[in-house]
């Protein structure tokens, strides 16, 4: 038990593992998100819909979007951006690793009548023939990849896009990683059955890494016939760090905005969103 209890605690290198398929290919707990992005009060898996109607408002305003405009929405989950995307008359291409999402995004967009093209797959390893004006990636999903995940997507979005096309992507800022704090937690059925529909055992390890400027949330779940361990990374970037990365990429960095509703930028917000324009 204590051995046991040992490895729980340790602390692993930044992004030494890497989990992603046990949270979104899990029959519950990708049941589980999917909840969360179709709850439109919250801001948890997606963000509340009063916001997403905003923020497509200022996307369409802001990349002229249309009837001939071609986007990739990467981490579309159950297309609530896509879908109002669509709405507008755009060629929409939605990816994402939930099979359950996927398949309620589609079902939307059948039920619609809207031409989306949706792919259940990894992002990194997306690939096809087609060439976007606009790619999307919301919800912070850019802090969740290690540097090499980083530059692997960096790189499929300008293989991806049209010469002179755009990036539209959101990150946590310095300040929100200022904010977060090393704790350890145990709890029965750790976040109301969040991780399992049996009984379960949950321990959260929250290890932040000053120099890295990277937090993990560290989720052990034992259960009777079975123990598992998920890796909940997060990048946390400066405007300068982040345009640094863009322009290793081959792309100009064009704004800073404080969300993807295009508020203007704040360096006291807890995240902020970038708009970079491919070389």
């Amino acid at each position: 038990m204590f051995e046991q209890l040992e490895k729980i605690n340790t602390r692993p290198e930044p992004f030494e593992f890497y989990t992603a398929a046990d949270l979104w290919t899990d029959e519950h707990t990708s049941e589980q998100m999917l909840r969360f992005h179709l709850n439109p009060e919250i801001d948890v898996s997606s963000r509340n819909v009063n916001f997403i109607d905003r923020s497509v408002d200022w996307i369409a305003s802001r990349f002229n979007i249309g009837a001939g405009k071609k986007i990739a929405d990467f981490g579309c989950g159950p297309g609530l951006y896509a879908t109002r995307l669509a709405r507008r008359h755009a060629d929409v291409t939605g990816i994402d690793f939930s099979k359950r999402s996927i398949r309620h995004a589609q079902e939307t967009a059948d039920r619609e009548g809207l031409s989306i093209h949706y792919i259940n797959r990894d992002y990194l390893d997306f690939e096809t023939d087609d060439r976007f004006h606009l790619i999307l990636m919301i919800m912070c999903d850019f802090c969740a990849l290690s540097p090499a995940q980083r530059r692997k997507i960096l790189s499929i979005f300008h293989l991806l896009l049209e010469p002179s096309g755009f990036v539209l992507l959101d990150v946590y800022s310095l300040t929100a990683f200022s904010e977060r704090e090393e704790r350890a937690q145990y709890e029965v059925n750790l976040l109301d059955g969040f991780w399992s529909s049996h009984r379960y055992y949950g321990f959260l390890n929250t290890f932040k890494y000053e120099k890295e400027k990277v937090v993990l949330d560290k989720y052990t779940i034992v259960e009777a016939e079975r123990s598992r361990a998920i890796y909940n990374w997060l990048q946390y970037f400066s405007p300068d760090g982040l345009e640094r990365e863009f322009k290793e990429s081959g792309f100009a960095v064009e704004n800073y905005y404080l969300d993807v509703a295009g508020t203007p930028f704040s360096p006291h917000g807890k995240e902020f969103a970038v708009v970079a324009k491919k070389l």
